[in-house]
């Protein structure tokens, strides 16, 4: 099968990727319950992708020294803060020289930070390829009116319709694949988390 529609389907050396892709991920969306509609597909990928993203990041960051370096800045901003309303220029000096002395950890923390990007970064990447050639671009979801506002898809919903298409705006809360990928992963994500230990959400 000839994938079109994405520059990463065009890429004839990936052809045998998406073959397996295709392998494997066919069989999701004709196990789901709507397969014609697979919601359920998308919510199961999307708990692979979260955790595959939350594992990359317990795995190649060190968490202890990203929570005492933000903790650390907390601090200091909290010190600084208090110079600025004392109006103690020494005191924002001393405040201000530590901030200096943590760039470089802060530089260290960012770059860590970047690893599990890095990492992750293709398969999500390949997997958001696919998506977007199969039946799972065609999923509308119809959220309860409550659900729909307090999620806020009204302010995305008009930016959602500009990159994926389709007939959202049709039907009456409801929402396309790419929306509710996000908000299923969004959650997954801080279910892991908090699974894995993280003392911090997103």
């Amino acid at each position: 099968m000839a994938y079109q529609g994405s520059f990463l389907l065009g890429i004839s050396w990936l052809q045998p990727v998406f073959d397996a892709m295709n392998a494997v991920l066919n069989p999701l969306v004709q196990m789901d319950p709507t397969p014609n509609n697979p919601v359920l597909t998308v919510f199961v990928i999307s708990f692979i992708i979260s955790l595959l993203t939350v594992t990359a990041q317990k795995l190649l960051v060190d968490q202890d020294k990203m929570n005492e370096m933000q903790a650390k800045s907390k601090a200091l901003q909290k010190e600084l803060r208090e110079a600025q309303a004392s109006g103690d220029s020494k005191q924002m000096a001393k405040v201000q020289a530590k901030q200096m002395d943590m760039m470089s950890d802060q530089s260290e923390i960012m770059k860590m930070s970047f690893r599990p990007m890095i990492v992750t970064m293709i398969p999500i990447l390949l997997i958001f390829a696919w998506m977007w050639q199969s039946s799972i671009r065609n999923i509308i979801v119809v959220f309860p009116p409550a659900v729909y506002y307090c999620t806020l898809t009204p302010i995305f919903h008009s930016l959602g319709q500009m990159i994926y298409g389709g007939n959202i705006t049709t039907i009456p809360y409801g929402i396309g694949w790419l929306w509710w990928y996000f908000i299923c992963t969004f959650g997954m994500s801080q279910i892991i988390r908090k699974f894995m230990g993280f003392k911090n959400g997103f």
